[in-house]
């Protein structure tokens, strides 16, 4: 085998018709998908390493992942050489750029970025199924962002983990949660360094139950220290979902 150089590449999908990120037995995944291009692209068995690990249904505009190619390949190969194979796939690799061997795409992220897309027009959408989450009762942005203020900083997110995570420690550190109005859409934009499994679709529907009155804002800090998984709202649908950055140290 060749010398080899690890690449980062940063990738576009739409999850809706698979599993999740990771490769698992019960159905396609995007990590499988990108396999199968790699080895057709590397001519071997390449193994891709993600940086996060998106639920069936999530989508992501800006995933970012490592594998490790000929020495010879360049960045431009790659990238269109793994698009060619991925045509018939909602998968695209956007960028690739060399690093350095020892670079982790999911151990060296510093932050994690995620969208939540909320739909509020009274007609159902059709271009956007399964990429937006409909609701079409109005929503009260203002009780919303109060009620978000209590979920930055670094707690214990038991109540906005679920039951199947399986992360060592429910402490996290949010960095940011932000909601805003965008045309017929609310925005929910959230950065972490890292989540826990479903913790951002669980906050949107905790945050959700606040937007159309039926909580307070301060009830949402009640939902953190109670360190309760039913204390909290139902997760938010998946489909609403995007990891739409990972960022690295420079």
């Amino acid at each position: 085998m060749p010398f080899l150089h690890r690449m980062l590449l940063r990738i576009e999908y739409d999850g809706t018709p698979f599993v999740g990120w990771q490769s698992q037995e019960n159905g396609n995944s995007i990590q499988h998908e990108l396999e199968l291009a790699a080895a057709k692209l590397t001519t071997h068995t390449t193994p891709i390493q993600g940086a996060g690990r998106t639920d069936a249904g999530v989508h992501a505009t800006g995933q970012a992942a490592h594998l490790d190619v000929p020495s010879n390949y360049t960045t431009r190969s790659v990238m269109m050489g793994l698009n060619s194979y991925l045509e018939t796939s909602p998968i695209s690799v956007l960028s690739a750029e060399k690093v350095d061997s020892a670079f982790n795409a999911r151990f060296d992220a510093i932050e994690r970025h995620y969208l939540y897309r909320i739909f509020t027009r009274n007609a159902r959408p059709s271009l956007d199924k399964f990429r937006v989450w409909h609701i079409t009762k109005p929503l009260d942005i203002d009780a919303m962002t109060r009620a978000a203020q209590h979920l930055i900083g670094t707690y214990d997110f038991t109540s906005f983990r679920a039951s199947q995570c399986q992360a060592k420690s429910p402490i996290r550190t949010m960095q940011s949660i932000e909601i805003e109005k965008v045309g017929d859409e609310i925005h929910i934009t959230a950065i972490a360094r890292s989540f826990l499994h479903n913790q951002i679709r669980n906050i949107t529907g905790s945050l959700v139950e606040v937007g159309k009155g039926r909580w307070h804002s301060d009830k949402i800090k009640e939902i953190r220290e109670a360190k309760d998984r039913q204390a909290a709202g139902p997760a938010a649908p998946p489909y609403g979902l995007y990891l739409t950055d990972v960022i690295y140290p420079r």
